[in-house]
């Protein structure tokens, strides 16, 4: 399926369901996926975390738009973000994945 169908598509089922957490999160990484519209993702993201705070893939792959702008100061602002959450969820995973790249950004 084409990038611009899926980003349509997941448009059309959050007309439906605007407060679904994992379809707003599929629309953040479509548009992460375009340099073009990195904005569209990181609010998508940041939505993401307004619906729900817990949502630690949404930490993470804020982290990594802002590491890809170099940005590092707040790509790291949401690596130990979402290593706090993972660390309260008790997600060795994603543990050690907010731990490399907070170790990787800070060396």
């Amino acid at each position: 399926m084409q990038h611009n169908t899926r980003i349509s598509n997941l448009l059309d089922l959050l007309k439906q369901e605007p407060n679904d957490v994992f379809l707003n999160y599929a629309l953040g990484l479509e548009y992460a996926a375009n340099p073009q519209t990195v904005s569209k993702a990181e609010e998508q993201f940041k939505n993401v975390l307004s619906l729900d705070e817990n949502y630690i893939a949404a930490y993470y792959q804020l982290g990594k738009l802002f590491e890809a702008q170099q940005n590092i100061s707040e790509a790291l602002i949401y690596f130990k973000l979402g290593l706090e959450k993972a660390k309260v969820k008790k997600d060795n995973k994603a543990i050690n994945e907010f731990g490399e790249a907070v170790f990787m950004l800070e060396d």
